[in-house]
């Protein structure tokens, strides 16, 4: 589906122009079309193709998706796949993608399976004019910065939700719950980590070394985008051990719990094995054991039975077994 087609002049807004008069507005000097489309068709990424003479390997990349985040290069056009990262409303996190096509006159951004918008980018832009006679360049930077800083939500909702994992690990009971939750945790870094990682050294090349001619006056805002995927990275890392920590924890916890279980069992199994003894013992009714006869046995073994019993309860709370 078409969002929009725009040419732009001078960092100026030109008009909205039907895709039939793309190549019209390429040919002219100092201007540039910014299309935007979104679950792109076959038919219309083959009109695409044929209006900015796009790669077929390129085009392929885009029509199938589910690509790595990357930045190729083409002859004097680049290519991008970036992920999106989203949150829905059941607390799940998805992904999608934006695959951005950049020339000398011309970007094309096709956004697939996100129900984020990228409006606020082309009305930032737009009023931005002097930022925007940078040309391209400077719309695939805040179409990157537009994206990638909206990873910086979902990795503090992760950072808000480990830390109330973490409030939890000492409380009785909670210990299957908390490991549940945590490896859920634990996949959903590595959803956003699959996004961030592969597009720091994707960016790097945007603005260190040999840089591709389309972004070779706009080094600096790369640079910038650059920083932010490093601190999401290092930020995701440090999720990553804490959540191993907290795993290593929160088993320590279980051991713990069932380690409390084991002694009061086994304090209550001792205490029985007493009882139990004794009854087998002076039930053993052999024809000569004096106690059989003795008018006072019974009460003395039950007294006997009882004050062992009692002791060995004694001791065992004394220890913390019972």
């Amino acid at each position: 589906m078409l969002i929009n087609c725009v040419a732009y002049e001078h960092g100026s807004k030109l008009a909205e122009i039907p895709t039939v008069e793309i190549s019209e507005y390429l040919q002219r000097p100092d201007c540039f079309v910014w299309v935007a489309l979104k679950d792109a068709t076959d038919d219309e990424l083959t009109t695409m193709q044929v209006e900015f003479g796009l790669h077929e390997l390129a085009i392929e990349d885009a029509r199938h998706g589910h690509q790595r985040p990357k930045v190729e290069e083409y002859g004097d056009t680049l290519f991008a796949v970036v992920h999106t990262v989203e949150m829905t409303p059941t607390d799940e996190i998805v992904t999608g993608e934006v695959d951005i096509f950049v020339g000398n006159n011309f970007v094309l951004s096709v956004r697939n399976r996100s129900r984020q918008n990228l409006l606020q980018v082309r009305e930032r832009a737009e009023r931005e004019p002097q930022l925007l006679r940078h040309g391209p360049a400077f719309v695939f930077y805040a179409l990157l910065d537009a994206v990638v800083d909206r990873y910086f939500p979902i990795i503090d909702r992760l950072e808000t939700e480990l830390e109330a994992v973490e409030d939890q690990i000492f409380e009785p009971g909670t210990s299957q719950s908390n490991i549940q939750r945590l490896y859920e945790l634990k996949r959903d870094i590595g959803i956003v980590r699959h996004a961030v990682a592969p597009l720091i050294d994707a960016v790097h090349k945007l603005f260190s070394g040999r840089v591709p001619a389309v972004c070779e006056n706009n080094r600096e805002y790369f640079r910038d985008v650059f920083d932010h995927l490093l601190r999401m990275n290092g930020s995701l890392d440090n999720l990553r051990d804490t959540i191993g920590t907290a795993i290593q924890v929160n088993l320590a916890m279980v051991a713990i719990e069932e380690s409390v279980v084991n002694k009061r069992l086994a304090a209550w199994a001792g205490i029985f094995a007493v009882i139990s003894a004794f009854a087998g013992i002076w039930g053993m009714n052999f024809k000569f054991m004096p106690e059989l006869e003795w008018h006072y046995g019974y009460p003395l073994a039950l007294a006997t039975i009882t004050i062992v019993c009692v002791l060995l309860y004694r001791q065992f709370k004394k220890t913390g077994w019972l």
